[in-house]
């Protein structure tokens, strides 16, 4: 296992660098598919993110977005059930990997059926990597999605909330607060980065605010590809 640990490490600086800087023609078209199938490793976040309206312990930031359906989806009225949001981009070789053989394959399903409202956002631009309805609605289905996907194209929420990874996990709780913020687990290529056991962070800070107390790791860091956001 520290064998596998090591040889993933020394691949981080490639995945990385497809994962931030993804090719003229992924970018400009925003419909290529992602590099095929790399493992994944961790692509920390970095000091050049935007600043952040969210704060843990304080009210989530509400937002209206509308879904691949253009139906507006609004945060507010889900108060009294907790929320997670999950930072989306249907072509990162991160959240392909997440959804086809990590714990995002069947954990949205398994939390929903908990009554657990799961929203997915996307806040690629136009013309960037996974951007678009129709993209996204292909992801959906491939990746057998049964929550809402999100469109965040100018990017405001995706800001205000200090999103700088797909996949980057949000969670809120019955009041309306934000409780969790970072990665899903500690695994980004299924092998532990720290230990022999894999945690995953978002469904214990679940299991904790379905219990009633304080969220006993609040904030982690997240790992992914950098959320495509308009260019500046």
């Amino acid at each position: 296992m520290k064998k596998i640990a090591s040889l993933a490490a020394l691949a981080l600086p490639l995945l990385a660098a497809a994962c931030t800087k993804p090719s003229a023609t992924t970018d400009t078209a925003g419909t290529t598919a992602a590099p095929a199938t790399p493992s994944p490793a961790p692509s920390p976040a970095t000091a050049a993110a935007p600043a952040a309206e969210a704060a843990l312990g304080k009210p989530a930031p509400d937002f209206t977005l509308r879904d691949l359906e253009g139906k507006e989806v609004h945060l507010a009225d889900f108060k009294g059930k907790t929320v997670v949001l999950e930072w989306f981009n249907p072509e990162c070789p991160f959240v392909k990997h997440n959804h086809t053989k990590g714990p995002l394959k069947d954990m949205a399903k398994r939390q929903l059926e908990k009554g657990v409202v799961w929203l997915a956002i996307n806040s690629g631009a136009p013309g960037k990597q996974g951007h678009g309805a129709e993209v996204n609605k292909k992801g959906k289905e491939t990746y057998g999605i049964e929550h809402p996907i999100l469109l965040d194209e100018e990017g405001s929420v995706g800001k205000r909330y200090g999103a700088q990874r797909t996949p980057h996990m949000y969670v809120v709780d019955p009041q309306g607060t934000l409780v969790y913020r970072g990665a899903i687990d500690n695994a980004p290529d299924g092998d532990p980065t720290e230990g022999d056991k894999v945690i995953n962070y978002v469904e214990a800070a679940l299991a904790d605010v379905e219990a009633k107390r304080p969220v006993a790791k609040p904030e982690t860091e997240a790992y992914g590809c950098t959320v495509k956001y308009a260019s500046k």
